[in-house]
């Protein structure tokens, strides 16, 4: 049995992470000579100054502990693989878009994370972003000093599991945010993954399409319709389509309230280098979306796959042998074993075999048709495995002039599984995806198709599964690309326009409909002339009706108090598409109708079709739409690609079984908001809130499949209970920035505020701004930030 080959903190391993991280630094002032400055703003933005990046980057990993510094000690608990040492084997915790088990938690990590590799693959970051770092990590650290165990929060106080973080650490969180779009999101097939007996004669279940589809969903990273779905709309607007000709851009991110990826506000300034404001996520020294004086940006979670599945012909005698090219190879088998301490006191510590092959770690998904037989396996690939570049990339855009510089400063291919949207003060606006994606041709998916049921996967579900029986089945490896096997970047999509470019999460083929998509792209990055969301749908037309004049609001150009407030009108896609026709039936078939049915007409009747708070019957609509949405042949117009915006539509209540399913649908749902305690033509106010310090909130919102653009989710919530609706999912940190003759004019919200800290006055404290649909002015230039200062500025050595 082989043991953990690679623990954190392996001396071999932490020299090698040390070395790469230190090289270069011999000139670095003595510590203590230097000092960075933290100050807060309204809402407790943290505006961080220092002569240098490293003394920025300790200012942000000194001033986000101060918020969050609980949440960051157990998720380096999770990057350590030490959760179910501390937190017992059994507890949950977070693992990709899920949650899962600690013992399996552990497992994965500790399968997964190589310290040794992790730091060669750093060795070719630049000085700058090896400073920030490590200057992250002492920032942390030096909290943990100036704290001390008892004056951490109530939720890590005087906890053995808080210790100072490593550079080893930090790589790896980085780690697990690149492979979130890939292998994270499928951790859970990597851990289900087990061979058949030596001999034994097994074979794959029966599997329909539509249960393999469903199954994938449920492991897909942007691909759940019910919730627990990164996403987000992001809009920018050239100077032909905004009043003063300069650029406008609205950034909505949809990510969790809870959990590392949670947003954080803040703003860097190195004196006469850097000058960035905005927010990031996870544990970062840097701003992943924002602005500075000359251009804004943001990000949309791409359509591009980060992963490539091999099926494998395994050897008749042999299941953990597979073949390549008519000649057999061994998988490699390592066995994990938790540490002793991890397991309940008279029970064997948990432990899981892996095995992995020249294509990656072997998966199992069999109720997709994807597991593991006598004769066939399947091993997952992920292109952003060892992306450590995203921190170089985010740095380089920070100090960007325009978007041709922000382009640029994407080169790298750092930037894992998101598009980049943004507009510059000339009135420039791009569409990019310069993501991170296996380069793998039309051609090359035709050529290495596997069995037919795998293939099938493409098109239905969206996951490449390629011949792993053949060596010429490998990635492209193009030089031109910043790592072998990535698609290089010009043969990404990317449009640069003075009119207008948007997405929310479909591919590159609409980011303008006007505009000609761009040719030649992999059908690994994104599909087009297929059905498009319906936030992407509603986006567009939002977008176009306020370019036309038709929209109410004044003039037909975007003006960035017409883009705040059209983003948050809470129009409901879904209920204007289908609540005519509905409601023609209703009336129609009145006689016929059950009890709850009626009701449910009547309800809807009057609904104003919005998600707004005071939207009474828009809890019904959603519960309705919940389960008819599934209805087969539901639409009554169905998708043309030649009117990708406008269609599908309608409910095709002509034909009998179609119109039988959807008045159940609606008797359903009046029974199971009645079920939960509310009547029928509840308000949405009532049903989906939070209390903040004993106030009621009230959040405003619909969910993903409702199409209205300010997405808001319950994440393990399938339908409406007693609670109403537990919102941990969407609308997150929200930006509205445009440029006048100084620089940026930004507005912004940050949902939940800046501290995790329940206790924290900073917890939520924005929220009561989101019910309002109010936003707050972002103080960038010095004499706004002076108005704005909560208390004194805080110096700290370095």
């Amino acid at each position: 049995m082989i043991q953990n080959k690679r623990p954190l903190g392996a001396p071999g391993a932490m020299a090698l992470g040390l070395a790469a991280l230190i090289a270069g630094c011999a000139s670095t002032p003595a510590p203590g000579t230097r000092s960075v400055t933290i100050e807060r703003t309204t809402y407790g933005i943290a505006h961080i100054t220092a002569p240098d990046y490293e003394g920025v980057a300790y200012g942000v990993g000194y001033a986000h502990a101060q918020d969050n510094v609980c949440q960051t000690a157990e998720h380096l608990l999770t990057v350590r693989g030490e959760r179910s040492q501390f937190l017992g084997a059994d507890g949950m915790g977070e693992l990709g878009l899920g949650r899962a088990k600690n013992a399996e938690i552990d497992l994965f990590v500790r399968s997964h994370m190589d310290d040794a590799a992790l730091a060669r693959a750093a060795a070719d970051l630049g000085p700058d972003v090896r400073a920030s770092l490590r200057g992250y990590v002492a920032g942390y650290n030096r909290y943990l000093q100036d704290a001390g165990p008892n004056g951490l929060p109530e939720a890590c106080r005087g906890k053995p599991w808080v210790r100072p973080m490593t550079q080893a650490d930090l790589s790896r969180t980085t780690e697990m945010l690149m492979i979130q779009g890939g292998i994270g999101a499928l951790a859970a097939a990597v851990l289900a993954a087990t061979p058949p007996a030596a001999g034994a004669k097994t074979s794959a279940a029966e599997v329909d399409l539509p249960q393999a589809v469903a199954e994938i969903a449920r492991h897909s990273f942007n691909a759940n319709p019910e919730g627990g779905e990164f996403g987000s709309n992001g809009w920018a607007f050239g100077r032909n389509a905004t009043p003063d000709g300069r650029g406008l851009v609205l950034g909505n991110p949809h990510f969790p309230w809870t959990g590392t990826n949670r947003f954080w506000e803040l703003h860097l300034t190195i004196p006469g280098k850097l000058d960035v404001m905005g927010a990031t996520g996870g544990l970062s020294p840097v701003v992943s979306i924002g602005f500075n004086k000359d251009v804004a940006w943001t990000h949309t979670v791409s359509t591009g796959k980060r992963f490539t599945i091999y099926e494998l012909k395994l050897d008749p005698a042999d299941p953990t042998s597979y073949i390549v090219d008519g000649r057999p190879r061994k998988m490699v088998a390592r066995t994990v074993v938790l540490p002793a301490a991890a397991a309940a006191p008279g029970a064997a510590p948990a432990q899981k075999t892996f095995y992995s092959t020249e294509w990656g770690p072997v998966i199992s998904l069999p109720r997709a048709g994807l597991g593991w037989t006598d004769t066939k396996a399947y091993a997952i690939r992920d292109v952003n495995t060892l992306n450590t570049r995203s921190a170089q990339s985010w740095m380089q855009m920070a100090l960007a002039r325009n978007v041709g510089e922000l382009r640029s400063a994407m080169g790298n291919q750092g930037i894992p599984w998101i598009n980049t949207i943004a507009a510059d003060r000339e009135g420039n606006a791009m569409y990019a995806d310069l993501s991170v994606v296996p380069d793998v041709s039309a051609e090359l998916l035709k050529t290495c198709a596997p069995s037919p049921a795998a293939a099938a996967l493409l098109a239905a579900a969206g996951l490449p599964v390629l011949d792993g029986s053949r060596s010429a089945c490998a990635w492209t490896r193009d030089s031109a690309a910043a790592q072998p096997g990535a698609i290089p970047p010009a043969r990404m999509p990317v449009i640069v326009t003075p009119d207008w470019v948007q997405n929310s999460n479909d591919s590159f083929w609409l980011s303008n409909p006007r505009i000609a998509a761009p040719a030649g792209i992999s059908p690994l990055v994104g599909f087009t002339g297929t059905t498009q969301r319906l936030r992407t749908r509603s986006g567009i037309m939002e977008i176009e009706a306020r370019l036309a004049g038709s929209d109410g609001l004044a003039g037909n150009k975007m003006g960035a108090a017409d883009m705040r407030s059209v983003i948050f009108r809470d129009k409901n896609l879904a209920g204007m598409l289908v609540m005519d026709d509905l409601a023609a039936a209703c009336s129609a078939q009145a006689a016929a109708l059950a009890p709850d049915q009626a009701l449910g007409c009547r309800v809807l009747a009057g609904w104003d079709r919005t998600s707004n708070s005071a939207s009474k019957g828009a809890p019904l609509f959603r519960e309705f739409w919940r389960k008819a949405k599934d209805v087969p042949k539901v639409w009554r117009v169905p998708f043309d690609p030649a009117r990708p915006v406008v269609t599908p539509a309608g409910l095709d209540m002509a034909t009998p079984a179609t119109r039988d399913a959807v008045f159940k649908a609606l008797g359903d749902a009046v029974g199971a908001v009645r079920v939960a305690g509310f009547a029928a033509d509840v308000p949405l106010a009532e049903v989906q809130f939070r209390m903040v310090r004993g106030q009621k909130v009230t959040i405003p919102g619909g969910d993903e499949f409702e199409g209205v653009l300010n997405k808001v989710e319950s994440q393990g919530q399938s339908y409406i209970d007693p609670k109403g609706y537990n919102i941990n999912y969407g609308s997150s940190y929200i930006q509205a920035v445009g440029f006048d003759e100084r620089g940026p004019v930004a507005q912004g919200i940050l949902t939940y505020g800046q501290s995790s800290n329940p206790a924290s006055p900073r917890s939520y404290d924005q929220l009561s701004l989101f019910s309002a649909k109010k936003w707050h002015p972002l103080p960038f230039h010095r004499a706004d930030i002076e108005a704005q200062r909560e208390g004194a500025p805080l110096q700290l050595a370095y």
